[in-house]
């Protein structure tokens, strides 16, 4: 357990493992900001007491409850265990260069127009077939 994060600290890599967390308190926020916005103005709609809805209360409201969940993950041990283990795996994984890209790229191509004129030739013979027999 402690091993694990010893290890990604001593990488360097656990400026990754709060990045993930920030990053997931940004897309949280900006996601329940909507929802707050969405739902208020639905019930603006519907009920004339409720005021009209505003941007920076949903906001503070979506962002606050987006932050807490963050720190409130990022403090819970396994959770912050499993974030800190994907970091690390992640940081093993090698990337093709650019030469193994760009022939993968041609390759993938060169095999889906191959498949293209074989599924065109047996679809231009199915039809001449059934346009026969009718």
């Amino acid at each position: 357990m402690a091993d694990d994060k010893q290890t990604a600290t001593s990488f360097g890599l656990m400026k990754y493992v709060h990045l993930t967390f920030m990053a997931g308190a940004v897309v949280g926020g900006w996601l329940l900001t909507q929802i707050v916005n969405t739902v208020w103005t639905s019930l603006n709609l519907t009920w004339v007491e409720v005021p009209a809805p505003s941007m920076a209360v949903s906001v503070v409201i979506g962002g606050g409850v987006a932050v807490a969940i963050a720190l409130y993950l990022w403090r819970h041990p396994q959770i912050n265990k499993i974030v800190v283990e994907i970091v690390t795996e992640l940081s093993k994984v090698t990337w093709p260069t650019r030469k193994e890209l760009s022939s993968s790229t041609v390759v993938v191509v060169v095999v889906s127009i191959i498949a293209a004129l074989i599924l065109g030739a047996f679809d231009a013979f199915w039809s001449w077939v059934t346009g026969f027999i009718y």
